[in-house]
């Protein structure tokens, strides 16, 4: 694509007009995004969104308004933003972008992608599904004050996953499980704790750090037995004990136990437990509606128990119908679902009251359990203002122009601070690789069949040694050769689906390739690679690492631009930069990193871009 700024004569509004770009996300940014989109002139857009509009949405989100509360955002963005420009075409989708009707093919049809997302796996995901359509993303994100923009181009930009993300850290299990003494340390302990126990998958492993545990051996081993009998209590989900069971196990045994360990409350007030008849009829006078209704009040303890019980009783039912469907009964936490969060609150409450600490109301609990600080809605505002302006140099193909821009108020220097893009990382397990994209016809393909016809013949891999990978782990390799005569299909492997081909001999770059339904049949091969030209295909050998130099110093190695199709512009360098890197979260790994020792820093799980939470700040997504 020409690089001329007049666009070989016809204007980028002209380009815009003619341009069918994709929004996904209709929060905080998405609601003015799309104002921009629509008022610019982009000819057609396309919005997705699963989320439902809630009442904490209408401070910043402009297009909703108190009547459309429990309505659909794409639904009701479209209907709004229309109205500002009557003659461009938009169109919704209530529906999770994951969902298998948004695929690679659907990715190729958009001119541009803009995500406007606070999932990190959700923003993960768009941003592989465009690597391998080759389309241009424009990825944004705000902080509080703090926002960020970046353009996404393969073979060109660094992507989404090319700077590694901070790794989360958490709470000391003691602090959580025996000694809380601040009300965090209570909604960690039941959104991360007891949800999961009851109606989740048990984190005993693996969401708590132990590190600081060698010494308390024997509570560590008490409170497995804790677990063990909590999961005894979740076979009884739906049964008219439940309810009194679950309580008296967290807010009464386990309480007793605790106080029976001296040396524990020697400096501070010991827990006092609570019994669940005695509470109940204390309870009984209470207008459940009512309690419910009011999320700023701070519950009372028996406002609390009516929560508690009212939630697990929906939560129950849940269970017993995804049971009853043959559908997993699973359950997670989500600040959005009134279920889980009043459980959690409920959960909370009841416990901060055992312990002396302050109770808190709902909507505290839901800003603290969500990991939130305020949003601003005119950090969006402007961060998407500069989604439409790096847009504009996409259509014109100027991508050696894009920017890297840093919106950082109580920097010193400026309010936006603007980086060059920086090249592809050669190490990012996501666009570090050569991807290439291939026809399948599930109905007939093997597993041998992608391996001979595409990886050997068509790719070029001869007789050099290979194995094969999905999310689920190694399918082939030449140890492994049992899966070879079973149909992709049989594999668990669908349209859609991103297999890693790894040299043995360690030689070549990975190779992604990304599978796609044949929609006619295919004539000789029921695997065909999509090629983007008639010229032979050749993977590029893994760059040679610098030896270091006797000083212990080394230069850094170039950058690996891999793609099919030449990039319209010249990779541009990398830049020092003195921001912040992006979003919290953890990658992807094999391995799980070590847990940070640090002591009561607030658990983060999917902070929005340009954000930092490693002072222990507590993070509010803007959705």
């Amino acid at each position: 694509m020409s690089s001329d700024p007049e666009f070989d004569g016809v204007s980028p509004l002209t380009e815009a007009k003619r341009s069918r770009v994709l929004m996904v996300g209709a929060g905080g940014i998405g609601c003015e995004l799309l104002k921009n989109l629509v008022l610019t002139g982009f000819g057609e857009t396309h919005i997705v969104d699963l989320d439902t509009i809630d009442l904490s949405n209408l401070n910043r989100q402009f297009l909703f308004r108190q009547e459309h509360i429990k309505k659909s955002k794409a639904l009701v963005a479209t209907e709004a933003a229309q109205k500002f420009n009557p003659n461009v075409k938009i169109i919704p989708y209530h529906g999770n972008i994951k969902d298998p009707q948004f695929n690679i093919e659907w990715f190729s049809s958009f001119r541009i992608v803009f995500n406007a997302l606070d999932n990190l796996e959700a923003r993960r995901h768009v941003n592989k599904m465009c690597l391998a359509a080759d389309v241009p993303l424009i990825e944004s994100g705000t902080t509080g004050f703090n926002g960020q923009v970046q353009v996404i181009k393969k073979g060109v930009t660094a992507c989404y996953d090319c700077t590694p993300k901070e790794t989360p850290k958490s709470f000391p299990v003691c602090t959580i499980r025996s000694t809380p003494s601040q009300p965090i340390h209570c909604i960690v302990w039941g959104k991360s704790y007891l949800l999961n126990e009851i109606f989740g998958t048990s984190e005993d492993e693996s969401a708590f750090d132990h590190s600081t545990d060698a010494d308390n051996a024997q509570e560590i081993e008490e409170l497995k037995r804790e677990s063990e009998a909590l999961r005894r209590i979740r076979q009884s989900v739906g049964t008219p004990e439940f309810n009194e069971a679950l309580f008296q196990k967290v807010f009464n045994t386990d309480i007793v136990r605790l106080r029976s360990m001296e040396d524990m409350w020697k400096t501070r007030k010991p827990p006092e437990p609570l019994d669940y008849k005695a509470l109940m009829e204390k309870a009984s006078a209470l207008d459940k509606e009512a309690v419910l209704k009011d999320q700023q009040k701070t519950w009372t303890l028996e406002e609390n128990l009516i929560v508690f019980n009212d939630s697990l009783d929906r939560l129950s039912k849940r269970v017993l119908e995804s049971k009853a469907a043959g559908q997993d009964a699973v359950i997670t936490f989500d600040k959005d679902d009134e279920d889980t969060l009043d459980f959690v609150a409920a959960s909370a409450n009841i416990r901060s009251t055992l312990f002396g600490i302050d109770r808190k109301s709902k909507f505290d609990i839901k800003q603290m359990a969500g990991n939130i600080i305020p949003a601003i809605a005119t950090t969006n505002a402007i961060v998407a203002g500069l989604c439409v302006l790096e847009a504009f140099k996409v259509l014109k193909g100027q991508y050696s122009q894009a920017k890297e821009v840093f919106l950082t108020p109580f920097a010193p220097a400026r309010l936006l601070a603007a980086d060059k893009s920086r090249a592809p990382n050669p190490d990012c397990p996501v666009c570090g690789s050569f991807q290439i994209r291939a026809l399948v016809d599930f109905s007939k393909a093997t597993l041998n069949d992608l391996v001979e016809d595409l990886l050997k013949e068509e790719l070029g891999y001869g007789e050099k040694e290979i194995s094969i990978s999905n999310e689920v782990g190694i399918i082939y390799d030449p140890d492994e050769t049992d899966n070879l005569e079973k149909k992709l299909s049989e594999l668990d492997i669908k349209s859609d689906s991103f297999l890693t081909v790894r040299d043995q001999d360690d030689e070549l770059v990975n190779v992604v390739v990304a599978l796609s339904e044949s929609k006619e049949p295919l004539q000789d091969k029921p695997v065909k690679g999509i090629l983007a030209s008639d010229k032979e295909i050749k993977i590029p050998a893994k760059p040679k690492r610098p030896v270091p130099e006797t000083n212990g110093t080394a230069s850094d190695s170039p950058p690996l631009v891999v793609s099919l199709i030449k990039p319209s512009a010249e990779a541009v360098t990398p830049a020092k930069r003195a921001h912040p890197e992006g979003d919290e979260g953890t990658a992807k790994k094999v391995k799980t990193t070590a847990a940070n020792d640090d002591d009561d820093i607030v658990i983060v799980d999917d902070a929005p871009s340009g954000g930092s939470s490693s002072d222990g700040a507590i993070v509010i997504d803007d959705d």
